[in-house]
């Protein structure tokens, strides 16, 4: 136990995934709540389906860049948890499955007819996992690696929002939850950029960085593009549930932080600088998912 203890804590830290999946899926259904004009509150079985299995999806994600990252990380970053031998990538296999087993377990529990679409995030995970079956093209294509593998992200959003409307009787998406889609995958592309930008003195050989490759500044600047994408998605799904006054206000102080945190970092870019926009990354994505679906849901619920 111990050991899978040490795991969660460098590869998958609970501490930091949860806030931001509990935000990211119970937005999502909040969002669809509110997109089907009703407030009132989700049923406490939707909230708790459409998190654990977001969860483990992304607990899923990242088993399955252990398979990938396999070779490099042996060769480059022997440090991390499988090269070192601290658990076998079998042993994740058999984790990946059983996480599997249990978002079936809750689908069928919830409502047995939303499979289809547990199945369909499957089936676009399976793929990622083999890349596509073209890994040499893909790595030799940054940014479409990127913008391929974000997909999965709206996928598992369109089955955390189904546990509201599916679950309601609903067989088509509520008008204007495509563009809660957009944002999730314009989302995953500011995490992925956040997490992936480094000051110069912090990069290590054979690691694929955004920074590495477009250099620190480029990274932030890309970064901050796609804060503002986000954003202006984000104001126009808010503008289909009504509450863009709201969002407005809300957005422009986070851009204005993220902001700030991207000119600090291009003009310092001392050792660990690149830290702040990993950390706003996560910052952003909380408090824009919350505003979005969940804060005004509650408030609509309160008067």
């Amino acid at each position: 136990m111990n050991r899978w203890i040490v795991y969660q804590r460098e590869r998958f830290p609970l501490a930091g995934h949860g806030p931001l999946v509990a935000a990211f899926s119970t937005s999502a259904v909040c969002y669809s709540a509110l997109a089907r004009s009703s407030t009132a509150l989700p049923a406490l079985s939707s909230l708790v389906v459409a998190f654990v299995t977001s969860l483990l999806f992304f607990l899923q994600l990242r088993i399955a860049d252990e398979f990938k990252d396999f070779a490099d990380d042996s060769r480059h970053r022997p440090y991390r948890p499988v090269p070192r031998g601290l658990v076998t990538l079998r042993e994740l296999a058999w984790v990946g499955v059983g996480a599997a087993v249990v978002q079936l377990a809750l689908a069928l529990a919830l409502e047995p007819s939303i499979v289809w679409l547990l199945v369909l995030a499957w089936i676009y995970l399976a793929l990622m996992t083999k890349e596509f079956f073209a890994a040499r093209w893909l790595k030799s294509h940054p940014v479409i690696y990127m913008t391929s593998h974000m997909v999965i992200l709206p996928l598992v959003d369109l089955y955390a929002t189904a546990c509201d409307w599916w679950v309601a009787g609903l067989r088509t998406p509520p008008a204007g939850l495509f563009w809660f889609l957009v944002v999730s995958y314009l989302n995953g592309l500011v995490v992925e950029m956040g997490r992936k930008t480094r000051a110069p003195a912090d990069e290590e050989p054979g690691v694929e960085t955004y920074s590495a490759l477009w250099g620190t500044s480029g990274a932030v600047r890309a970064w901050m593009f796609a804060v503002l994408l986000t954003a202006a998605a984000a104001y126009r799904a808010a503008v289909e549930i009504g509450t863009e006054q709201w969002m407005l206000g809300l957005l422009s102080v986070l851009v204005l932080l993220c902001g700030a945190a991207a000119v600090r970092v291009v003009r310092r870019q001392a050792k660990g600088s690149g830290k702040a926009i990993e950390m706003m990354s996560g910052v952003w994505t909380v408090l824009m998912y919350l505003g979005l679906g969940a804060a005004p849901l509650v408030l609509a619920w309160l008067r």
